[in-house]
């Protein structure tokens, strides 16, 4: 079957999900596609635009989830499938916020995205919906990148909750029992272990709300 941008990008997207970015090369690549390196460059001009390619492969995957009559359901829509992507597709988080996205889908996501806040009842100009699309952007990136980051912690280290309480619940309990940290010590005896996919909505809400809301002085 002869190569193409699109069949390099999924060669590479598949290695790079078994491996990490660390673990994609060209020599890998080419390997996975039975040819010669040299043959990549014949399609694909340096790393930078494979990963400008395989991005906007998942970018793709985003924009499935389409427009919607009202503007927070499509925007409900295409965050919670940028998180699928992003846990289908472990270092796409590491690529958000990292380098502008522009490809055709990425502009068509952040096309719809946009579209969509400019709806809301709180965006009334362009200055308002710059800071809304900043605002929703920061908390798509931090919470992404912060829960496939804890999931590879977990991974990596075999460490689950109760094995981590454990090896330092003796120290923490100590410097709580000191009593100068009265509301961490609520948060470690009391709070329970969230739902990451449900604290990621109750979390996006609250985002979505305050854009919403009306402006305090």
């Amino acid at each position: 079957m002869p190569l193409s941008r699109a069949k390099i990008a999924a060669t590479a997207i598949g290695l790079a999900d078994a491996h990490g970015l660390d673990g994609l090369s060209v020599r890998k690549i080419a390997k996975e596609l039975g040819v010669g390196p040299m043959r990549l460059y014949d399609y694909v001009s340096n790393r930078s635009e494979l990963l400008d390619l395989m991005v906007d492969a998942v970018y793709a995957q985003i924009a499935e989830a389409g427009q919607h009559s009202e503007w927070r359901a499509t925007l409900l829509a295409v965050v919670h499938r940028t998180r699928d992507a992003a846990l289908e597709h472990e270092w796409f988080a590491d690529l958000l916020g990292a380098r502008p996205h522009l490809g055709p889908h990425a502009l068509a996501v952040g096309e719809s995205t946009a579209a969509a806040l400019s709806q809301a009842p709180g965006v009334r100009g362009i200055d308002d919906l710059q800071r809304a699309m900043g605002a929703l952007n920061a908390f798509i990136i931090g919470a992404l990148r912060s829960e496939v980051t804890e999931r590879r912690t977990a991974r990596s280290t075999g460490t689950d909750v109760p094995a981590w309480q454990a090896a330092l619940g003796p120290y923490l309990t100590r410097m709580l029992e000191t009593g100068r940290y009265p509301t961490i010590a609520r948060l470690v005896i009391d709070g329970a272990h969230l739902n990451a996919e449900e604290t990621f909505h109750h979390n996006l809400i609250t985002v979505l709300d305050g854009i919403t809301g009306h402006p305090q002085t």
